[in-house]
């Protein structure tokens, strides 16, 4: 159950695809180039094949457990997250300033990948520590980042995001968790927040809540909700840790997947409130979430592409070893492995095609985050911002639904030992499934969008990406090169169905809302279907060109190859999916609901 960190497409991204040379014209980043990508990615490499991969199939025989009021992670995950931190690796990407690398997004998106594909239930731990620092970073007063932020960012201690109650799921609007102001400045929280990863652990000194609250006699809805800081030890004020806080583990839940991941149910206030702190303004909390959360949505798509690398892989080797049959076409005497069998190659290839067109995808909605805080024009620095914020929920829903298919192929590859534990290939599609479900289910990004992303500017940045698509399209097109041009065939199909798709979204989305909202996962699909594609015909034109073959033949080939297998079998799916939208709302929405 190996894994190898796929070093080489990653730095084809980064070189070809979202142009990190780029950004090291801007002196924040001037030495971040391909040379300390490489660098950094083979040492991250390391770490992961070595210490964490091995943890992967033991989290899931010994998962994390409660006992005492106490969560027990997995053998060996304490020794693994020292490792971790002592390698300076949670502050990859955060500042400096605060003890961080200050590294640019595009290099840490590839860094996240690895550690997940290595070991997800662990990874996550560092995943919502990254968005606690997101958010600190952008809304807590000073004497709160001086406090909390360089322990974060060394990873000493850890962060949380506490969103979900019992009846407030995604309907933020039903949070009851309260707020007492207190004379000293500091407020006392009382409630039950659940499903709180890594809310309770053995592996950091201290978990860092970032809580959402109602202060007493704050307006309903949304606009009374307000964010806190609830550490689980108190901080003195030489920094050292003070008394344990009013929040406690009741439970951990058991999960089909993750299952080395603690999911906590915490109770704050059962002994006369939990000490927090107001982070920013008030009644502004789901504003300043909103910044953790969007961080972990991207991270969490990048989640569905590195499990999907990680049954590839898997799948590959068994086809490799597994001796079943002789190929159809006679080009073996006798049985042989069954990666000869065309059905088998089919699968394969669908697997690699969909990881390395969300992993291009990924690696250019980086480079727009990076391009969209760091840019010295404001025009570009615009431009990349809505770039990105349209990226977001396809490389989230997109990737993470894609995960799905990739690894149930894994398990299919697999055939009867698929199904069986202790081959592992079961595992990973057990894992995946989480990945369409939180931080935001694959309808609540396709929601975003329709209404936010496409039905509001009536389909301006959807049609400005369409454009960019449209570019690449006449240059696979122009080429002399049949496979380009069959690529160029398929993206073209594409495009004109997802601009058909965005205009019956635009004009519908207001007038007929369930028309245009029953659509609204199959547009998110179609367009991230599209966004891969477009990164991968990107790719087919790199590859043709003499100096990429003169670097490495054999790499090119194989990218080509891909970007045609993806073109013809994967993206020839988006006229269908179109004619879905726009023909097929009536019969979603016309079954009375007793019928059901």
């Amino acid at each position: 159950m190996s894994y190898t960190a796929p070093i080489k497409d990653m730095l084809f991204n980064m070189e070809h695809i979202a142009g990190l040379e780029q950004l090291t014209q801007w002196p924040v980043w001037s030495e971040a180039g391909l040379d300390t990508a490489q660098a950094v990615l083979e040492q991250c490499a390391k770490l992961n094949e070595s210490v964490m991969a091995p943890l992967n199939w033991e989290g899931d025989k010994n998962p994390s457990f409660f006992k005492d009021g106490q969560v027990n992670t997995t053998p060996g995950f304490k020794d693994a997250y020292r490792q971790y931190t002592e390698g300076g690796w949670q502050g990859l990407q955060h500042p400096e300033a605060f003890g961080g690398q200050g590294l640019p997004k595009t290099i840490g998106s590839a860094c996240i990948e690895m550690i997940n594909s290595a070991n997800m239930s662990f990874a996550l731990c560092p995943l919502l520590t990254d968005g606690a620092i997101e958010a600190l970073l952008t809304a807590a007063s000073d004497e709160l980042k001086t406090t909390y932020l360089e322990k974060l960012v060394s990873g000493e201690w850890t962060g949380t995001m506490n969103l979900t109650e019992p009846q407030a799921g995604s309907d933020l609007a039903a949070v009851r968790t309260r707020a007492e102001p207190q004379a000293d400045g500091t407020h006392k929280i009382f409630g039950t927040k659940i499903y709180i990863t890594y809310g309770e652990h053995d592996m950091a000194d201290n978990i860092v809540h970032l809580v959402l609250a109602r202060l007493v006699g704050a307006p309903e809805g949304v606009k009374g909700i307000s964010l806190f800081l609830v550490p689980k030890f108190l901080v003195n004020a030489d920094g050292s840790l003070g008394a344990r806080n009013d929040v406690h583990c009741v439970s951990i839940e058991h999960k089909m997947g993750i299952k080395a991941s603690p999911t906590a149910v915490l109770q704050y206030g059962d002994h006369g409130g939990a000490t927090a702190y107001l982070v920013g303004q008030e009644n502004r909390g789901l504003e300043y979430m909103f910044i953790m959360m969007n961080a972990a949505r991207y991270a969490v798509g990048v989640q569905g592409i590195a499990i999907s690398e990680r049954a590839y892989q898997k799948a590959v080797r068994y086809a490799w070893d597994r001796v079943q049959s002789r190929p159809v076409d006679g080009s073996l005497p006798a049985a042989g492995p069954i990666i000869h069998h065309p059905d088998v190659k089919r699968m394969l290839m669908t697997m690699r095609a969909a990881t390395e067109g969300c992993r291009a995808m990924a690696s250019v909605a980086a480079v727009a985050f990076d391009a969209a805080h760091h840019h010295p024009d404001a025009d570009a620095r615009e431009q990349n911002q809505a770039f990105y914020e349209f990226l977001v929920p396809l490389v989230k829903g997109y990737s993470t639904e894609m995960s799905l298919e990739v690894t149930s192929l894994g398990v299919q590859v697999h055939g009867g030992m698929g199904f069986i534990e202790e081959t592992g290939a079961a595992q990973y599609y057990r894992d995946a499934k989480i990945l369409t479900i939180y931080e935001g289910t694959t309808a609540i990004q396709a929601n975003d969008l329709v209404g936010r992303k496409t039905a509001r500017d009536g389909g301006a940045t959807a049609k400005a990406i369409a454009a960019q698509v449209a570019q690449t399209e006449a240059s696979l097109l122009a080429s002399s090169n049949a496979d380009a041009q069959a690529i160029g065939r398929r993206l073209k199909a594409a495009r004109e169905a997802f601009l058909e798709t965005v205009d019956f979204i635009a004009s519908h989305a207001r007038s007929q809302p369930n028309a245009a909202f029953a659509g609204s996962v199959p547009y998110l699909m179609l367009a991230g279907n599209l966004m891969a594609g477009w990164q991968l015909g990107r790719s087919a034109l790199v590859a043709l060109t003499p100096e990429a073959q003169a670097q490495d033949a054999a790499f090119m080939a194989a990218k080509l190859n891909t970007a045609r297998f993806y073109a013809d079998h994967l993206l020839s799916r988006a006229p269908g999916v179109r004619d879905a939208i726009v023909h097929g709302s009536e019969a979603i929405n016309a079954m009375a609901l007793d019928a059901f």
